[in-house]
């Protein structure tokens, strides 16, 4: 792995270098947010709650399994449990790239953890193992064209209340996999990485099976992010006796 960077920025020129990088990927979050506003609406959120909540909330799985929960009667604790569940894994991925945030002053630190997501965060990841940018500008303008075509997408849906209501069919819902495990194959060429992203994945599918729902995404964070910990100095100490 490459040295850590010593410092890091946040500027405009790191932003728009973000929004290009993720524009493509972006296309098929708008896909998924027409989806959302439509199904919002047929839960009975009105076309501004589903707007509102998308803009604000900017999570794609919690925001539809709160929907399966939406009713006259809503289970409150049930479901800030299950948001809970499905966003845990930003606890591990914010833990992961801190080494780099943390130069920045707490006010920028927080904005740009404040777009988190699953694709940016795999390119900032990558990106900083390799030594590539100190600009965490990248992380900001890729996170913000995926909350954008979110919100868009969702006021879409809202607006022509129609649209894709089965994205499996074309597809769409493998993409943001496949991108991440692109991402993987392009990182550090290090057997010792398999083994956590392993483990999370065994962890996952035994969680899928045997555990109630949504649990499946903390336990396989929590593991491979277990893992990770204890491999991660056993592999920083062979790289450094190569």
């Amino acid at each position: 792995m490459s040295s850590p960077l010593p410092s890091a920025r946040l500027d405009r020129a790191g932003i728009l270098i973000g929004l290009k990088r993720m524009a493509p990927i972006s296309l098929f979050t708008l896909a998924f947010g027409l989806a959302f506003g439509v199904a919002a609406l047929h839960r009975g959120l009105s076309g501004l709650e589903a707007v509102m909540m998308s803009g604000l909330v900017f999570a794609g799985p919690a925001q539809f399994a709160v929907l399966e929960m939406w009713g006259p009667e809503i289970p409150l604790v049930a479901l800030i449990a299950t948001t809970f569940a499905i966003n845990a894994r930003h606890l591990v991925m914010g833990a992961a790239i801190y080494p780099w945030l943390r130069h920045l002053p707490p006010r920028q630190r927080y904005l740009s953890l404040s777009l988190l997501s699953d694709s940016n965060w795999a390119m900032a990841a990558i990106d900083y193992q390799r030594g590539d940018t100190d600009n965490v500008g990248m992380l900001v303008g890729a996170g913000l064209a995926l909350w954008l075509a979110w919100l868009i997408g969702t006021l879409l849906g809202v607006v022509f209340s129609g649209g894709i209501t089965a994205p499996e069919r074309f597809g769409l819902d493998v993409i943001m996999s496949c991108f991440l495990m692109a991402m993987l194959m392009t990182g550090k060429r290090d057997l010792w990485v398999l083994l956590p992203w392993g483990v999370a994945a065994l962890a996952t599918l035994a969680a899928l099976e045997w555990l109630p729902a949504n649990t499946h995404v903390i336990v396989g964070a929590l593991a491979g992010g277990g893992v990770g910990l204890l491999v991660s100095p056993r592999s920083a100490k062979q790289e450094a006796a190569s």
